[in-house]
């Protein structure tokens, strides 16, 4: 008896791709772009509940089951005090009640009134407003009833939903909107580059948070003491502002993010912060930002030509770093032009960058990282101060930068993107921590096609153009063992037997075009 062919396994759908599946059935009452913002409210209102749920129980198996309603308790452990009509297991009930948005939009009003550190971060009335349909409204909670958003410690719950609609709107409405989420393995390259163990971290554009959460968890990674970072940050847009407000409160992250969302070039609302870090992911190339009309005079480009108005990139540059301390450290991803551009006094900033020494390494970065652009990027690395530092094992490199090809890095992991392994990263940070002098990383060498360190002297031969293949050369060919004229003997052969072959083939073609009545 022939044996039944096995059914081909299906392959289970991330809870993400579920999410939006569940989203575009809103399709028609609510636009593509605002999905992120229906489903992170939702994701948000569960996560609080299950932290609450776990805590709850953790207080009755300790035997303090009457203490299970005195908000200390929870908020001790950094977790949310929820009354009962915002806990995901009433919202759950309701959820096939045709009024369930304005319940939605109570739970979150009674959370956010009830936690001071949540002031300004959640919707307000969104979900009535929206005139979301109940019955696919309800088919969302449950889709999202399925994650078990605290199981997995480690995991950016937010940032990955937030990141792949990002993606999907991009795909799907053909246009990028300006925003992009920082994938996970080029902030974990930055945090790695840098080590913010101690001290203030400042992004100006902080999007939902990314960086922030992974440079905490970067420090906890490396048994630091998180009590020892304070974050700073600002945002522009409003609803994404409230996305990193939500998305820094369900981790316990104390941060200051202003008053309001607001532009950071025309409402910088940190003016007198000296960051110890900065980790950031400019808006790239943004044009018409009227700085140079409007800001012409602005203490931050001191020293500086003003940065143009056709692109804001060395606007960010200046901006940052007009906020680094006196020890400061900044990385930051930007549009590979910024490299090499002298549009518009753009090469004369970059040229005074580098003549006050203040470039401390260029990592051209893999395509393909980033869900929503195609762009080039690379990532800056500015350091105030190169001298030998003793207490953090540095060595001087006043007058150097270090230059990291690291293009043909990476890995597929979809048809479209690439990821930089755990690997990829350890081999760049520990190139870069060599470098320094760092002992821990062994001795630095220079290796043909990724990495050299050079003089500002053979910068200033490169006319000041920062683009690390014009500096580590190209990689040494490996030797495979064959000699120069059996590859000559084999490769005549081979170019001979195709030209015999060109030839007969021709002579077909000739033969039925003639007897198509248009040879000779």
């Amino acid at each position: 008896m022939a044996k039944k062919k096995a059914a081909p396994k299906k392959t289970e759908k991330g809870f993400e791709e579920s999410l939006w599946d569940s989203a575009n059935r809103l399709r028609g009452s609510v636009e593509s772009s605002e999905y992120k913002h229906v489903v992170l409210s939702l994701i948000f209102l569960k996560f609080v509940s299950d932290k609450f749920e776990e805590r709850r129980a953790e207080l009755i198996d300790e035997g303090k089951g009457d203490f299970t309603d005195q908000v200390a308790f929870y908020t001790m452990k950094n977790v949310f005090y929820l009354p009962e009509t915002s806990r995901w297991s009433y919202i759950q009930q309701q959820a096939k009640q045709g009024d369930i948005a304005l319940k939605i939009d109570s739970a979150l009003s009674a959370v956010e009134k009830n936690n001071k550190s949540l002031k300004g971060a959640l919707p307000d009335n969104y979900f009535s407003r929206l005139g979301l349909d109940s019955s696919k409204l309800a088919a969302l909670i449950d889709a999202i009833n399925k994650i078990d958003t605290v199981k997995d410690k480690e995991q950016d719950v937010v940032g990955r939903v937030y990141e792949y609609f990002l993606g999907k709107f991009a795909a799907s409405e053909g246009k990028l909107g300006g925003e992009f989420y920082t994938p996970k393995c080029v902030v974990n390259l930055i945090a790695e580059m840098i080590e913010p163990f101690k001290g203030k971290i400042y992004d100006p554009c902080c999007g939902s948070g990314g960086m922030f959460v992974q440079s905490l968890k970067f420090v906890q990674s490396h048994h630091g003491n998180t009590k020892d970072i304070s974050v700073y940050g600002q945002e522009y847009t409003a609803t994404t502002y409230k996305l990193a407000k939500m998305n820094l409160a369900v981790r316990g992250i104390n941060a200051n993010l202003g008053d309001v969302p607001a532009d950071s070039f025309f409402k910088d609302q940190h003016p007198d912060l000296k960051a110890d870090y900065i980790m950031a992911n400019p808006p790239f190339n943004m044009k018409d930002w009227r700085g140079a009309d409007e800001l012409a005079d602005d203490p931050r480009w001191n020293g500086y030509e003003t940065p143009p108005t056709g692109n804001a990139n060395y606007a960010w540059i200046l901006h940052m770093l007009s906020k680094l301390s006196q020890h400061g450290v900044a990385g930051f991803v930007l549009a590979n032009g910024s490299m090499s551009t002298n549009t518009s006094g753009e090469g004369a900033i970059r040229q005074k960058l580098v003549e006050n020494d203040l470039v401390d390494c260029m990592i051209a970065l893999p395509g393909q990282l980033f869900y929503t652009t195609q762009i080039p990027v690379c990532l800056w690395f500015l350091a105030r101060n190169k001298k030998a530092d003793k207490k953090r094992d540095y060595r001087n490199r006043q007058g150097e930068t270090l230059f990291i090809d690291a293009r043909k890095l990476g890995t597929m992991i979809s048809r479209t993107q690439k990821e930089l392994t755990a690997d990829d990263i350890a081999n760049i940070a520990r190139t870069y921590h060599a470098w320094r002098g760092e002992q821990k990383d062994g001795t630095y060498e220079d290796q043909p096609g990724f990495c050299k360190s050079a003089t500002l002297e053979e910068i200033q031969k490169h006319d000041y153009v920062l683009t690390p293949g014009r500096y580590v050369g190209a990689a040494a060919l490996e030797d495979d063992g064959i000699p120069f004229e059996t590859k000559m003997t084999e490769l005549t052969e081979t170019l001979y037997e195709q030209m015999a072959e060109s030839a007969r083939l021709d002579k077909v073609i000739r033969k039925n075009l003639k007897g198509l009545g248009y040879g000779k």
